[in-house]
């Protein structure tokens, strides 16, 4: 009976202050001691003194005070991951224990053009493989820190090493241009990279860590064109993708994305040239997010579905 009133001395005195530790999560969660006062409750002044007081009980800084910002040192960024994860998890017991056995849900993020493309053609599949999976969608635009959000799983194009979450690969992409039928029927099609560089092109704005634009996808082929024509130019992927639809025009296709479209016929792939990035798509998990079985369920379809 001695031993857990020992360890519980043990974690008093190796852990002084849990109030300290829950005040720190706050400002390293939220990169400002004034957000993260507000969202506490309490004065700035009193954060400030619990991250002091931990700081001084480590003996090493744990954040560096910039010009108008502050940033995790090393040693920060370690407690903070260690931290956020056993804070997640407690909460998520606690959510779990005062929602009883109704079923949670899942909030999946992606971006606008995976959600689009990728995602909502094939939710049929997942509601048969999960038909009492309750799912919210998140669309981003950019990356999404999980840090500040209430995410349980998200796809990311990119190298597969965040500071946020653990990653797992789902499958890599290919790059090539794609045009409508409509298109083709009055426009010759482009059988060298000199004739594709004289096309009408439709440019998109990069949303995402490794996306290019036309003058890099020809620079990664090895072909440098003295001059491009841009048809169109549109902030969102998807409105590029329906523009060259629509006949608007050649866009740049993510193989993963318009495979479906080509598939149908609604668009046409060139077969002038292609690129395969270094990146690849991944399903990524928050650190700490407890792995119930509805998580485990959504990743296994993601990663099933990548191989379909």
């Amino acid at each position: 009976m001695k031993a857990p009133q020992e360890t519980t001395k043990g974690y008093r005195r190796i852990i002084p202050s849990v109030t300290a530790l829950v005040e720190f999560e706050a400002v390293a969660r939220l990169g400002s001691f004034t957000l993260a006062a507000h969202e506490l409750g309490v004065t700035q002044a009193a954060v400030s003194r619990q991250v002091r007081f931990l700081e001084e009980t480590l003996g090493t800084r744990l954040f560096r005070r910039l010009h108008r910002a502050i940033e995790l040192t090393d040693e920060g960024e370690a407690l903070y991951r260690v931290v956020a994860e056993s804070m997640q998890k407690i909460a998520g017991v606690f959510d779990r224990l005062a929602r009883g056995p109704v079923q949670q849900e899942l909030v999946l993020a992606a971006t606008s053009a995976f959600s689009h493309f990728r995602l909502l053609p094939r939710l049929a599949s997942l509601k048969a493989a999960q038909p009492d999976l309750q799912l919210r969608l998140s669309t981003q635009m950019f990356i999404a820190d999980l840090r500040h959000k209430e995410i349980d799983v998200a796809v990311r194009f990119g190298n597969g090493t965040w500071p946020d979450g653990t990653a797992a690969l789902l499958f890599d992409e290919e790059v090539f241009p794609v045009c409508s039928p409509g298109w083709l029927e009055t426009h010759a099609a482009p059988d060298s990279l000199h004739d594709l560089a004289n096309a009408a092109f439709i440019e998109s704005d990069s949303t995402s860590e490794g996306w290019m634009g036309w003058e890099d996808w020809f620079l990664a082929v090895g072909f440098t064109p003295v001059r491009l024509n841009f048809a169109l130019r549109c902030s969102l992927y998807t409105d590029a993708i329906q523009a060259a639809r629509f006949g608007q025009g050649i866009a740049l296709g993510w193989g993963r994305l318009v495979d479906g479209l080509i598939h149908n016929g609604e668009l046409f792939r060139l077969p002038v040239a292609a690129f395969k990035p270094a990146d690849s798509y991944y399903v990524v998990v928050p650190h700490g997010r407890t792995l119930t079985p509805a998580i485990d369920g959504l990743i296994n379809w993601l990663r099933e579905d990548a191989l379909a």
